[in-house]
């Protein structure tokens, strides 16, 4: 493989869509550079490309223009066809990040970033090529395109197996837009740094030591066009409130944290307007939240439960349990033992060398009949889910997005596959999962929103409570390790109460819970319907090398698992 930098026009090319330069990673700009302590996000270096640019704090972004956009396009995939390209698409796109970090009552940081660019796409003599530029002009962006099928051509030698494409429809001039009601980056960011301040006050106010918060929100603005026929103009919005909150107990020298009960949502700055009837009382007074979220009430009940779990929390007692997993905490245990194992290029070893292969080989699917998980357990991908993070009306290969099925009455039956790898499975078109976190980053298979399907029967969380003898109710998402196979596991959470004889009991600390991932979800037993179901979301999902993220959600309902083995985390083994 070649890589190709001419640095006076800031042309990028890479010649594999499965091997990548580590070297071409994307870096955060040093003044830009935030480390998020003690927010649940481990010391996150905020994602923001290398070829972002400061942008002024209320600044809201540009439209892209369709007719400029589909000229420009047609430049380029023109001169990709004349250089040689039996195939080529473009994509046109201007990336919008707005960061605001405070912590107790100052703004620690705003970052404030636009990025806008081109990045062409070709196959010639069977083989994948790619060039990116900001040179966002017809004589740039012909450049880019050459020099796309220049590396193409220059990769043929080492091709074993051209490449062959799923068939997709040519969609014409077509248009999909997140279903917002306001625009996050149309909202002075004066209002947004009192909304915070004020959450920190508020869980000041109940007794907390310290509170850090923040707010994410994306804007992705992408053109796709290709020589099938498609002009796809897409307009997608993110927002992720978040906060940590501490308490402290300095005579016996312990501290304790409770994150947010917030999910990042594909969705405006209503998200963040709260509404009495998106409010779920949980079991023990617990708020949670589904389509809209009251940052200041749940910052002050952070503050109130920290301070419960050092006056008045015991530790867990290790052994096997039932337990009662909300879908704040669940959606993050999908993620890592369903979502990434069935990715279909971590199952061909493409992802071994950065972030391991997978459990879920293709033997297991040929079967038809492995059993991922119990009777009850449907879990299905899905790319249209109003609200999630991951919907978009087109992916990144200008493939119509869908819904489709992973696991079935607990078999598998199915992985995530795009247009070159959809033979591999015998699938007859992509799935409709690649993406590409920038202009200047080649798309490539990622996860879409995984989720488990709600039960089938009226029965809520007191319902289930109910029925348990011995367990415990976990809400919210805590640490946790899998293994490289994405088979054995232990996931922590953010609040712990034990359920004894049907009723919520004591409050717990210490609580982790250890299982593989075929255990786990072969001990499911019962899932609540569709009144509970609510959605978890990754905002950071990083895969590939170079590094990209992506933002994908995880929904499904309150679900039991039994006889499953809790630890406490204070012991020593």
């Amino acid at each position: 493989m070649f890589l190709s930098n001419d640095p006076t026009s800031t042309h990028y090319s890479f010649a594999s869509l499965r091997l990548l330069f580590p070297t071409m990673k994307n870096y955060l700009k040093r003044r830009d550079f935030i480390k998020v302590a003690g927010m649940g996000l481990g010391a996150l270096a905020v994602p923001v490309s290398v070829y972002s640019h400061s942008v002024p704090l209320n600044y809201a972004g540009t439209e892209m223009d369709a007719a400029v956009n589909k000229k420009l396009a047609n430049v380029a995939l023109n001169a990709a066809t004349k250089a040689g390209a039996s195939y080529a698409d473009v994509r046109i796109g201007r990336y919008m990040n707005q960061y605001v970090f405070t912590r107790e009552q100052k703004v620690q940081n705003i970052v404030n970033t636009e990025s806008y660019g081109a990045g062409v796409r070709v196959i010639a003599n069977g083989t994948w090529g790619f060039s990116a530029t900001s040179d966002v002009t017809e004589d740039g962006i012909a450049k880019a395109a050459e020099h796309a099928v220049k590396i193409a051509k220059a990769n043929s030698v080492l091709q074993t197996e051209p490449v062959v494409l799923a068939p997709v429809r040519a969609h014409g001039e077509v248009e999909w837009k997140t279903p917002i009601e306001k625009n996050a980056f149309e909202v002075p960011v004066a209002e947004k740094v009192d909304l915070l301040l004020n959450a920190n006050k508020a869980a000041a106010d109940a007794g907390a030591a310290f509170v850090n918060s923040a707010l994410f929100f994306v804007n992705e603005k992408k053109y796709f066009a290709s020589t099938e026929g498609s002009y796809i103009n897409q307009d997608v919005h993110r927002v992720w409130p978040n906060f940590s909150v501490t308490g402290t107990d300095p005579k016996a020298g312990k501290f304790k944290t409770r994150q947010s009960m917030s999910a990042p949502m594909g969705l405006g700055y209503e998200y963040l307007i709260p509404k009495k009837k998106d409010q779920l009382e949980g079991p023990a007074g617990v708020t949670l939240y589904k389509n809209s979220y009251d940052i200041v009430k749940d910052a002050k009940e952070a503050a109130l439960q920290v301070k419960e779990m050092l006056t008045k929390a015991k530790s867990v007692d290790p052994g096997k349990y039932s337990l009662v997993l909300e879908p704040n905490h669940l959606g993050l245990t999908i993620h890592e033992s369903v979502g990434h194992p069935l990715e279909l290029d971590r199952v061909l070893g493409y992802e071994a060398n950065y972030a391991g292969t997978s459990f879920a080989t293709l033997d297991k699917w040929e079967t038809k009949s492995f059993q991922y998980g119990s009777k009850i357990v449907n879990l299905v991908a899905d790319k249209t889910q109003v609200g999630s993070l991951g919907a978009v009306g087109y992916d990144d290969e200008g493939v119509k997005t869908k819904q489709w099925d992973l696991v079935r009455d607990g078999v598998l039956v199915n992985y995530q596959a795009i247009r070159d790898q959809a033979k591999i499975i015998n699938e007859k078109t992509s799935h409709g999962c690649c993406y590409a976190d920038s202009w200047s980053s080649i798309q490539f298979q990622r996860m879409p929103n995984v989720s488990l399907e709600p039960g089938t029967e009226k029965y809520n969380v007191q319902d289930m409570i109910k029925d348990v003898e011995k367990g415990i109710y976990i809400a919210g998402r805590g640490s946790y390790s899998i293994d490289q196979q994405r088979y054995n596991f232990q996931f922590g959470g953010t609040l712990f109460y034990e359920i004894k004889d049907g009723k919520i009991t004591d409050m717990l600390n210490d609580v982790a819970y250890q299982s593989n991932t075929q255990e786990f979800w072969n001990s499911c037993s019962k899932i609540c319907d569709d009144s509970d179901y609510r959605m978890f979301g990754s905002f950071f999902d990083g895969k590939g090398q170079p590094g990209q993220i992506s933002a994908v959600s995880h929904g499904s309902s309150t679900t039991r698992f039994d006889g499953v083995n809790v630890i406490n985390t204070a012991r020593k083994i």
